[in-house]
């Protein structure tokens, strides 16, 4: 069978028993850490799990700060977390489910494009570096921590 029809075969399950990929709950980077450990390690450097400790007193909780600070806009998950840009996890995270691409995108895991990175990375409200989208996706999506 080809992939994209295992795709919409997963999708149609889903529906049939009645889950939602919208309603995936998000588990934080500490559960991702279980398999991914280079990739978390990575990350760990990276500003971006960094975010929201650049936030000071009422930034905290401001959800537009929040919405690219932390994962989900909250605050219970400080930092631009793997779900961020990869999507809530509890419904992609059993290896089962990880081992199979398909079955993966099917329950709900995003792959990163340069759009995902510009939700946040636009500029405003902070000066920016200029950042070449194009050619920094890949190395974040490595998680190679600069």
């Amino acid at each position: 069978m080809k992939p994209m029809r295992w795709v919409l075969l997963g999708l149609i399950v889903m529906v049939a028993f009645g889950m939602s990929v919208a309603g995936n709950d998000y588990i934080g980077a500490a559960k991702c850490k279980m398999c991914h450990k280079v990739q978390f390690t990575s990350w760990e450097a990276s500003g971006h799990a960094k975010g929201f400790d650049r936030l000071t007193g009422d930034e905290t909780s401001n959800p537009d700060c929040l919405k690219c600070h932390a994962t989900n806009a909250s605050a219970d998950l400080p930092g631009t977390q793997c779900e961020a840009c990869h999507g809530a996890g509890s419904a992609y995270k059993k290896m089962t489910v990880m081992k199979d691409h398909d079955a993966s995108i099917a329950a709900g895991l995003l792959i990163p494009t340069v759009d995902t990175c510009k939700g946040c990375h636009t500029g405003a409200p902070h000066d920016q570096k200029t950042i070449d989208f194009a050619a920094e996706i890949g190395g974040v999506h490595e998680h190679k921590a600069k």
